[in-house]
């Protein structure tokens, strides 16, 4: 198994990690994920890369479905969250949800101080 290790955060990067915890995001794990930063609200889960000093999202926001991470697609002419072979169907809910997810996460990131 490898090693797991922390990366060194600035002060600016600490800042906007409390600022995600205070609206709500959690700090989490997948197994498979030892990169990045793994933040989860509301079953959505987002990884962000602490790397240059900065603070970035990775990807894109997905939704946790078994032990992944379910990328948003179209399956069969509907919205679904696919991992794998393990999917969710994105119900309007979900879709609502996952929007202002998005938007609550982008607005953290770029309205915070220069991380330089």
């Amino acid at each position: 198994m490898a090693e797991i290790q922390s990366p060194e955060l600035t002060p600016a990067q600490i800042k906007i990690l409390e600022k995600l915890l205070k609206a709500g995001f959690e700090f989490t794990t997948l197994e498979h994920i030892t990169r990045h930063l793994v933040i989860e609200k509301s079953g959505f889960i987002a990884l962000l890369d602490p790397t240059e000093g900065k603070l970035r999202l990775f990807g894109q926001v997905g939704y946790r479905v078994g032990g992944g991470i379910g990328m948003l697609i179209e399956q069969n002419a509907r919205p679904a969250f696919v991992w794998k072979k393990q999917v969710v169907l994105a119900t309007p809910e979900h879709l609502s949800e996952y929007a202002r997810v998005k938007t609550e996460l982008a607005g953290i990131l770029e309205n915070s101080p220069s991380l330089e």
